[in-house]
């Protein structure tokens, strides 16, 4: 049986499933859907670097809506983050389901519970209309902050705490419009709550949803998740790949997302964030980890370049999802739902005998 997929959005991560699911035995590219006026009508495939391959791109949601499609891979830019309607990726969810689609997206819900009860009876009306599934997936969260330690956690006699850390420094990632239009370096604290409130709500949604679905996976009954920022400035002119981050403008964030037991923090996820090595030096440095605390102790370390291309693995992550959603019952199916899912018919191009 052949799954027919629709790819909703062409961009970074969007390009790499079209090539995975053109690619893929048992799976086929029927449609996609673009928001450029100059993408329209054009080859998915040309648009996503791989040449021609007959599907061609529309703009127009009726024609997606009507397409005989058992999954859509959603992958634009979040709408909690862009464009005029923060609403508006819930809204093409509740669509796209109600019309038989299965969904898997990339920009969050991963565990919508924690949005309340009034989503996740709309996701569900949705589901039960279309006799759809729907699902959402990710590098992290979608992956270490969450998948990650409840497999570590399979190997624990007891669990006292759980620490998901990532440590990110920025002086030669090249992209200005990530790092100061998107995640707010280089702004005014002033500029910053102003600017950046709509992408730090998205960010605390994301990390409260991946902390609470690693607790309610462990059974652990939290009494609250508590959020938390601190933001240092540069003392003086930061000379950086995605440009100079001005003396007195942010040069340092650090969050942490606690799940709380009483005051005492049980499952932390925690990101530090440096525009530049100097900055901060007193916050934590190294390499990224996950550790449990309990018996016995465990830590996995993941250096900085662990992984060389985050968008094509969170595009993978919601490819490699595509048989296991297809195969689930309708209604929300979260990482905790869902069968480990592994990447299948990977490997056709390894040689015969090949070393391991």
């Amino acid at each position: 049986m052949t799954i027919r997929v629709i790819q909703w959005s062409g961009g970074n991560v969007g390009r790499h499933a079209v090539a995975a699911i053109h690619a893929r035995p048992g799976m086929k590219l029927v449609g996609m859907y673009v928001y450029g006026e100059s993408k329209d009508g054009r080859d998915a495939g040309e648009l996503s670097g791989i040449g021609p391959i007959g599907v061609k791109a529309t703009r127009e949601v009726e024609k997606i809506l009507k397409m005989k499609a058992d999954v859509v891979i959603h992958s634009p830019l979040p709408s909690l983050v862009y464009g005029e309607d923060p609403e508006a990726d819930v809204d093409t969810f509740c669509k796209l389901l109600s019309a038989g689609k299965s969904v898997i997206t990339t920009v969050g819900y991963l565990y919508p519970k924690v949005h309340g009860p009034a989503l996740v009876k709309r996701l569900q009306t949705a589901c039960i209309k279309g006799n759809s599934t729907f699902h959402s997936t990710g590098l992290n969260p979608g992956w270490m902050g969450d998948l990650l330690p409840l497999t570590m956690s399979a190997l624990s006699n007891r669990i006292d705490e759980v620490h998901v850390l990532e440590i990110s420094n920025f002086q030669h990632y090249p992209s200005p419009e990530i790092m100061f239009d998107m995640m707010g370096f280089g702004k005014t604290p002033a500029r910053f709550r102003k600017d950046a409130a709509r992408y730090s709500h998205w960010l605390t949604s994301l990390f409260r949803e991946s902390v609470q679905l690693v607790a309610d996976g462990l059974g652990v009954a939290l009494d609250d998740i508590k959020a938390k920022t601190t933001r240092v400035l540069a003392e003086s002119d930061l000379e950086t790949a995605a440009g100079t981050v001005k003396q007195g403008t942010i040069a340092g964030q650090r969050w942490e997302w606690s799940g709380m037991l009483g005051r005492r923090k049980v499952i932390r996820h925690e990101t530090v964030w440096r525009m530049h090595d100097s900055v901060a030096p007193d916050w934590p440095r190294g390499n990224h980890s996950v550790t449990i605390r309990g018996e016995p102790n465990m830590r996995i370390d993941m250096r900085p370049d662990w992984i060389d291309g985050g968008l094509i693995s969170t595009a993978m992550h919601a490819v490699n999802a595509i048989p296991y959603v297809h195969a689930a019952e309708p209604g929300i199916r979260t990482l905790l739902d869902l069968p480990w899912m592994m990447g299948r018919g990977l490997h056709t191009g390894i040689r015969t005998g090949a070393r391991t």
